[in-house]
């Protein structure tokens, strides 16, 4: 089993030509509002994916359709919390280039317990995953708990945070990092190679497994006996909005059913290349037929050992 302790997030999305500037007034020619947040639409993608995941979150009363949507796609909600407080929201400007802009308000999202995470991490079973991302309090002690009972925990440190680099990193079995988050953790610049921000990585986490996502330059993997670069598809984006969280979500999925790495990134690429073909957080994940029909018809990425 999967299981994600992760935000649920209501999205606010706006479709703009250009990122507001300070002191412009920018008119909005499109706006929908959607199920987001990095934690519930992970879960969605491992859903849609065919993945069994249990998403662990909190939830305002008025929000309780989201609910339906994750558990129509498979996700188990039982353990989603619903308080009297206002859910987590994010406003979110779409550019005419498909880029994103989010301002994050963390609501519900905040106020988990020390005894709710106790109880949470008590359901969990030596060896399953356990998802994480930075959107949610409670990191360290959730962490500490996990690695106590031998869970496996996977983790998005996304927002990248100060923080971040204070939590028992050396828990984790898997970190999914972009160009951004991995030069923090690597402490270089954005100047600094790939290769040696890698290094970096390697020589700070010798245990852990790093998939490092590149956007339209592809993804790398990285364990102690292996580098892997796989190329990007190259597509049209419309809004990269979830194309991170979905590939998160279908490469968990598919190392689940115990496939190969190179098989859990080349489904992920393809997912994550048909998200950002579509608007929208959770409604731009794919469902993995057409994931697979992609692969058939898409040419093959090409795969590097470095």
């Amino acid at each position: 089993m999967i299981y994600n302790f992760g935000s649920i997030n209501i999205d606010h999305l706006y479709r703009v030509p250009h990122f507001v500037r300070p002191g412009e007034t920018l008119g909005s020619t499109h706006y929908r509002q959607v199920l987001g947040g990095k934690g519930a639409n992970q879960s969605l993608a491992i859903a849609r994916a065919g993945g069994r995941i249990t998403h662990w979150g909190r939830l305002g009363h008025g929000d309780r359709w989201v609910l339906d949507t994750l558990s129509a796609a498979g996700v188990n909600t039982a353990e989603v919390e619903l308080i009297d407080h206002p859910s987590g929201h994010a406003l979110i400007q779409v550019d005419d280039q498909g880029e994103n802009a989010i301002i994050l308000f963390p609501g519900a999202n905040h106020g988990f317990s020390k005894e709710r995470i106790e109880t949470l991490i008590e359901q969990a079973n030596p060896g399953d995953w356990l998802l994480l991302q930075n959107e949610c309090n409670g990191l360290d002690k959730l962490m500490a708990k996990a690695s106590e009972r031998d869970l496996r925990i996977a983790f998005n440190p996304a927002p990248m945070t100060d923080d971040v680099s204070d939590l028992p990193l050396e828990s984790c079995r898997l970190l999914f990092i972009n160009r951004g988050e991995a030069t923090a953790l690597a402490r270089a610049d954005d100047t600094t190679p790939r290769d040696e921000v890698l290094d970096r990585l390697a020589k700070r986490f010798p245990d852990l497994e790093i998939v490092l996502t590149l956007g339209g330059d592809g993804v790398c993997y990285q364990s102690s006996s292996q580098r892997l670069h796989l190329t990007a598809h190259r597509v049209q984006a419309v809004d990269t909005t979830a194309a991170g969280d979905t590939f998160i979500g279908y490469f968990l999925a598919a190392r689940q059913k115990g496939d190969d790495i190179e098989t859990c990134l080349r489904r992920a690429s393809a997912a994550a290349a048909l998200c950002v073909q579509r608007a929208g957080a959770a409604p731009s994940i794919p469902v993995t037929g057409d994931v697979e029909a992609t692969r058939r018809e898409w040419p093959s990425l090409t795969l590097t050992t470095q």
